[in-house]
């Protein structure tokens, strides 16, 4: 099976406070890949870092075999432009905690923008894939409603097509329902199931762990930066190995 993600070795520091201390881990195509632990202890950060919205510090990471934010030269990693990590960004989708959706824009008018904006798309093609991707989100009649007009889980229902409509490779979705009043993750957590069975491979940063026990093909517990434990996501919830996780374990389950 071919690998889509792989860190190496990754370090993360911001001033004197080390976040990420050697990330080593592998995501493969298609597969569904959740992220849990306690707060602070690096899982944002490493998303970040894997569309180099974080530079990392020491140590590689490379999506479809591409280095991220760097080309390789002899044994020396140069930086890539702002203009060519912007192309490797493309064509990875990022989820937020936040939905970050244009306010003056309709939903529709958010999830064609980057496409006609970054890709050059001509309107038309991006009207015709963002109200499929809409309707794929079960937000086909909303398409001329402002974010104001949407509740919160369609907000993110909405920014997860604008994700989408890049026709991304990756997505990484970042604690994509801890902003949202519990009976509106349920619709957020479909949307994604339909994304893990059309074969979408996902990096899920993420609290809720009856998600990433049906959907997930992997889990990673991590704790102050470091990898814990790993696994399928059944064995870590059912019969985690490391005293941390099961101390974390038996405070979110």
């Amino acid at each position: 099976m071919s690998v889509m993600v792989q860190a190496e070795n990754v370090y993360k520091s911001f001033g004197h406070v080390e976040v990420l201390k050697g990330i080593n881990l592998e995501v493969a195509t298609g597969e569904v890949f959740c992220l849990v632990g306690p707060s602070g202890s690096g899982k944002s950060t490493f998303l970040r870092c894997i569309n180099h919205l974080e530079k990392v510090n020491a140590g590689r990471l490379s999506v479809d075999g591409q280095l991220v934010g760097y080309r390789q030269k002899g044994d020396k990693l140069y930086e890539l432009k702002d203009s060519e990590v912007a192309r490797q960004r493309r064509e990875i989708g990022m989820v937020f905690q936040r939905f970050n959706l244009f306010p003056h824009m309709t939903a529709l008018e958010n999830v064609m923008e980057a496409p006609v904006q970054v890709k050059g798309e001509s309107k038309a093609t991006a009207r015709e894939r963002a109200v499929k991707l809409l309707d794929r989100v079960g937000l086909g009649d909303k398409a001329g409603n402002y974010p104001t007009q949407l509740s919160g889980g369609q907000q993110q229902r909405v920014a997860i097509a604008r994700a989408l409509a890049m026709e991304p490779k990756l997505m990484l979705f970042d604690e994509p329902t801890s902003a949202l009043d519990p009976e509106l993750v349920g619709d957020v957590l479909d949307v994604m199931r339909g994304l893990a069975e059309d074969g979408m491979t996902m990096i899920v940063v993420t609290h809720e762990m009856g998600f990433a026990r049906e959907v997930g093909d992997s889990l990673v517990f991590m704790d102050e930066g470091v990898v814990v434990e790993s696994g399928h996501p059944r064995d870590v919830l059912t019969n985690p190995q490391h005293d941390r996780t099961k101390s974390f374990l038996s405070k979110v389950l």
